[in-house]
């Protein structure tokens, strides 16, 4: 039987969706015992019944270790769950809503996850063989219709096993894919844009059309996609991206001296620190480094652990400090136009203004975080100072800004879609009408 013929096959057979007015909302209570019964079901006693979730609203609640084997979710709403370790072998999940859920370690073998929103959640060790993730949809009059690809991005898939997926136009786009095994998958224009596939295994993979625009490849056969022609621009491999730090005039230890004494000078003795350009990967780490003043435009610092850095005053543009570890890092004052942070940890991060002389004197003047067009998409900004910063036309979709004191901030044209603002700082904080509208569609109090 053909592809074609199979499809129109399955889809014949495919349940009718209810309209959205007929989602049931189910307590923990009832779902608890629809388990047990299909439990039952499962292991051949009496009175088992197969679970059938169809339409129903079971977010926020646990399946933890359950066995839903050949149970049907399709166009169940699961958000914000705790599936992990959940065995979903043979399942229906077909169009199902599993965004920002635990699903480490579930079981998804020969899954039905067609059309399935899976954004932000955690895939971590999750096992995917043979799950069709190929498009499907819902439309609102009684039938499926329209086709949704299935939607991984943001998810955390790192050792993941999809051996043998159908995920022809799938989306993991900013996807964490590290070491997670894709062999023999059909991956035909699925979407790997910004996702990290550091280490995966992709081999006997069909991969035309694919998008890797700005992926990570490192430890991977990279030339299998050279010849393939998919899309593989800006991606980071083992390969320097930029200058190598071996091509420095002096050593790097021996220039931050240097650069130290032009700081404590005020510019009168020693020179300013320009690393533009450069590859700082090999580095690994620059843990509570102080590095005030540097200049450092379109510099590579992907992956490297700055924990607690001091990069006041700095000129940072265009660079590249994804997967990150900045936590409690001190970077009042400095530059990051166009700069990359996504998926970073940037927890209790200092964007406050500078201050130079005292207040209320002549010199008295403060100097502010300028981080316009930044990307910060799925970033942990929680507890985080950004005061008066400049995010205009910035990305902070899935950002974690909770905690976070933004008053006086200017938000304008940034993307906010999925932004947390949960108890953060809002006095002063300029939204433009349309972040508006959607705060408002997201009932996100920004009134405080």
């Amino acid at each position: 039987m053909s592809d074609q013929s199979t499809e129109n096959s399955n889809s014949r057979n495919e349940p009718k969706q209810k309209k959205n007015s007929d989602i049931v909302k189910l307590s923990q209570l009832e779902l608890d015992s629809i388990v047990d019964l299909h439990i039952k079901f499962i292991e051949g006693r009496l009175g088992g019944r197969r679970a059938n979730l169809r339409n129903m609203d079971i977010s926020g609640l646990s399946l933890v270790n359950k066995n839903l084997q050949q149970a049907d979710f399709s166009g169940c709403i699961m958000q914000k769950m705790d599936l992990s370790g959940t065995n979903f072998r043979e399942a229906s999940l077909y169009a199902a809503d599993l965004r920002n859920s635990n699903l480490n370690y579930a079981n998804f073998i020969r899954a039905d996850l067609r059309g399935a929103r899976i954004e932000n959640s955690n895939l971590e060790g999750a096992d995917l063989e043979a799950a069709d993730l190929r498009g499907g949809g819902i439309t609102s009059d009684d039938t499926y219709g329209e086709t949704r690809n299935v939607n991984f991005r943001g998810a955390n898939l790192s050792g993941a096993r999809l051996v043998g997926t159908m995920a022809s136009n799938a989306d993991f786009s900013d996807a964490i894919l590290s070491n997670a095994d894709i062999s023999r998958s059909d991956l035909r224009n699925t979407s790997f844009s910004g996702a990290d596939l550091s280490n995966a295994e992709l081999s006997g993979c069909t991969i035309s059309g694919a998008d890797l625009h700005s992926a990570v490849m490192v430890g991977i056969k990279f030339d299998e996609f050279v010849r393939a022609q998919v899309d593989t621009r800006n991606s980071i491999t083992e390969a320097n991206v930029g200058i190598s730090l071996s091509e420095l005039e002096q050593p790097l230890a021996h220039l931050i001296e240097v650069h130290r004494l032009w700081v404590r000078t005020v510019g009168k003795e020693g020179r300013q620190l320009d690393l533009s350009g450069y590859d700082l990967r090999e580095l690994d780490e620059l843990i509570e480094e102080k590095l005030t003043g540097i200049k450092a435009c379109q510099t590579r610092f992907f992956g490297m652990s700055l924990y607690r850095i001091e990069l006041q005053s700095a000129t940072l543009d265009g660079s590249d400090f994804q997967q990150c570890d900045l936590e409690g890092a001190d970077l009042r004052g400095s530059s990051f136009r166009g700069t990359i942070f996504n998926h970073a940890n940037m927890r209790s991060v200092n964007f406050n203004p500078l201050i130079f002389g005292q207040k209320g004197s002549d010199s008295y003047r403060e100097q502010y975080c300028d981080l316009e067009g930044a990307y910060f998409r799925y970033v942990d900004l929680l507890d985080s100072k950004l005061r008066g910063v400049n995010l205009k036309g910035a990305d902070l979709s899935y950002a974690n800004l909770t905690k976070c004191d933004l008053r006086d901030a200017d938000l304008t044209g940034a993307y906010i879609e999925n932004i947390v603002l949960t108890n953060a700082k809002l006095s002063g904080t300029i939204f433009d009408e349309r972040q508006m509208e959607y705060l408002e569609s997201q009932n996100i109090n920004i009134k405080n």
